[in-house]
């Protein structure tokens, strides 16, 4: 048992979450590996891969059906100048070859047409079908996070991720990965016919391309960083937005909506330069690309005009290059704008694939499986820190038998609330054990561990459902007649009364069309439910009235019937009773016993006791 203790202590030292290095980070840094979130977004896309292919030569096909277009135009022009000279010399006209040019130019546009639906069809299915799964990829690795990433990173942050950041990637991939596929193939296929009309023409219009793309790439370069802090900027604002409006009426209570604004105001006002400066600085790509084409065909008409006036190329042949130039010059303006969207996009897949590739929990090894836990709990010689320069608990021993009631004491900071998180293992442990019915917690899976564990919190979570689903939440599958005992016997019938639908009235977020209260009893019978052997508690009652104080106290009491409990207490007249009381301070504990026993010792108890009740010195 102790080697496979040190086994797991030694995985957690290594693994183990640098807060303040977490706290220190610019979130408008540079990105640190483009091209590794190239690489993982390309890698993301291979379940795809055959379909990307059929794209791929779907959008080759209709792209070399739009480049021959326009050999044909300047077949037209020499035709039509042939015509317009056999009516000068009074021969007669045939204009058969240029009725049958233009059915063979509607049969290839038609034909280029009808393949780009086709293209922007299946692209679109892939598009939605690679955020599903991104989506779900970065759902299940919420789940495996451990609680410390959550502590770190705002709310508002992890919704931009999952949400902004992967729609962002969504519209690149659908509305720009086939412009960028179809964009290569058009200015390959475009560049070998211009070599193929004319060698020099060529030469003389691509020398203006290899400077111009060199600016490009600088420019590229530059807006990858505002782009990244456009995106860190939006995340920000979303976890302001999350937290003064899931907190309005505490904002409003203390007049801080003018504090509030003022934060939002901040934050907006630098997402708006950030944002600006992104656009500002990719939106220059377009207007150079457009410089270096309208420069381009003032070569091709001075050179051009030069080649045909010495009969080295014939007028259909300049039409036909200046068409072949325009259409080169497209795909290279539009590689140019999508640079824009495929900055972000690349800002956005960092921040995302940041997410994927944090570290999970480590991986459960379970040796045993308790099946009826009978509630005895043991620390020995625990030791815990959050960060590595600042001990919180050291060499902490307690020993719970079954059904005691255990009280935790102590100021904010103590540690009390850290105990319990340990016992969850929603924290690993630095060194020593924590054993449940003789049984190292670390030789259990987490979700045998937390079946053995009830919690009454003093922050309580309820979901957008009716009442009977969000009490039968604490077990699946849970009966009716399960779920109406539980109401009954955490007194939840006391206000079902007024409510319209009795059981079945679908509460709103969080359950804020109820009080204070009602939302405390509901969670005792959530936990009554569960049938727990193990109760953790947080004294909810300092914000509601006498009446529904009585009624959770006497829940609470039938809650911890014949279970081991531990209460984080606030108020010391509810923990008079407590099998053995624990005051904590800086993480250790400082004193150990009943209540009469502690008054007795009149120590750091005595104190807090005396302070709450007004009696004697109070420092």
């Amino acid at each position: 048992m102790a080697k496979k203790q040190k086994s797991v202590t030694k995985k957690t030292e290594k693994t183990k979450y640098n807060w303040a290095k977490e706290k220190r980070r610019d979130p408008h840094e540079k990105p640190k590996d483009l091209w590794g979130a190239s690489r993982q977004l390309l890698r993301s896309l291979r379940p795809y891969a055959w379909t990307l292919v059929f794209i791929l030569v779907v959008s080759a096909a209709a792209s070399a059906l739009n480049i021959t277009g326009p050999m044909f135009l300047g077949t037209i022009v020499d035709t039509v100048k042939e015509q317009v000279e056999n009516k000068l010399n009074g021969r007669d006209l045939d204009f058969s070859g240029i009725l049958r040019i233009m059915l063979t130019l509607m049969v290839i546009y038609g034909g280029a047409s009808i393949l780009q639906f086709i293209q922007q069809y299946t692209m679109s299915g892939v598009a939605q079908y690679f955020v599903r799964d991104l989506r779900e990829q970065v759902n299940r690795k919420l789940s495996k996070l451990p609680l410390k990433y959550f502590d770190s990173v705002s709310k508002g942050d992890i919704l931009s991720r999952m949400m902004n950041d992967i729609d962002n990637i969504s519209n690149t991939v659908q509305h720009n990965l086939v412009q960028i596929l179809s964009s290569v193939v058009s200015f390959a296929g475009m560049l070998t016919l211009m070599f193929v009309v004319s060698t020099r023409m060529t030469g003389a219009t691509l020398g203006i391309l290899p400077p111009s793309l060199l600016v490009v790439w600088l420019i590229s370069r530059r807006s990858r960083l505002y782009f990244r802090q456009q995106w860190s900027r939006m995340g920000e604002l979303n976890g302001h937005i999350e937290e003064m409006y899931t907190g309005h009426q505490l904002v409003k209570v203390f007049n801080h909506e003018q504090k509030a604004m003022a934060e939002f105001d901040e934050i907006n006002r630098e997402l708006a330069r950030v944002a600006h400066r992104a656009q500002f600085i990719s939106g220059m790509i377009g207007p150079i690309l457009g410089f270096v084409g309208n420069l381009s065909f003032v070569i091709i008409c001075v050179y051009g005009g030069y080649l045909v006036l010495e009969g080295r190329m014939s007028l259909g042949d300049i039409i036909s290059f200046f068409m072949y130039t325009r259409l080169l010059v497209d795909p290279v303006v539009s590689l140019g704008n999508i640079a824009n969207n495929l900055q972000s996009a690349l800002a956005s897949s960092e921040r995302v694939f940041t997410l994927i590739e944090e570290e999970e929990e480590p991986a459960d090894t379970p040796v045993y499986e308790i099946e009826d836990a009978t509630g005895e709990v043991s620390f020995e010689d625990v030791s815990f820190r959050y960060v590595d320069e600042k001990p919180l608990i050291d060499d902490l021993n307690i020993q719970v038998s079954p059904g005691k009631l255990i009280a935790l004491v102590g100021p904010t900071g103590a540690g009390k609330t850290t105990i319990v998180n340990l016992l969850m293992r929603f924290y690993d442990i630095c060194a020593g054990k924590i054993l449940v019915d003789g049984r190292n917690i670390y030789d259990l899976s987490r979700g045998n561990l937390r079946k053995i564990f009830g919690m009454v919190l003093q922050d309580t979570w309820l979901f957008e459902g009716s009442i009977r689903d969000n009490i039968a939440y604490g077990k699946q599958g849970a009966t009716d007649e399960e779920i109406e005992a539980a109401a009954e016997a955490a007194r939840v019938r006391h206000f079902l009364h007024a409510m319209p639908e009795g059981m079945d009235t679908v509460l709103e977020e969080n359950g804020s069309n109820i009080s204070q209260g009602q939302r405390q009893l509901l969670t005792i019978a959530r936990a009554l439910l569960a049938d727990p052997a193990v109760l953790i508690l947080d004294e909810a009652t300092s914000s509601v009235d006498t009446r529904t104080e009585i009624l959770i106290q006497q829940a609470t009491q039938t809650l911890m019937k014949g279970r081991t409990s531990f209460v984080i207490a606030h108020r010391l007249s509810t923990i008079r009773n407590a099998d053995m009381i624990l005051v904590m301070d800086e993480g250790g504990i400082v004193e150990t016993g009943t209540h009469k026993e502690l008054l007795a010792a009149n120590g750091v108890y005595t104190r807090i006791y005396n302070s709450q009740f007004g009696i004697g010195n109070l420092a």
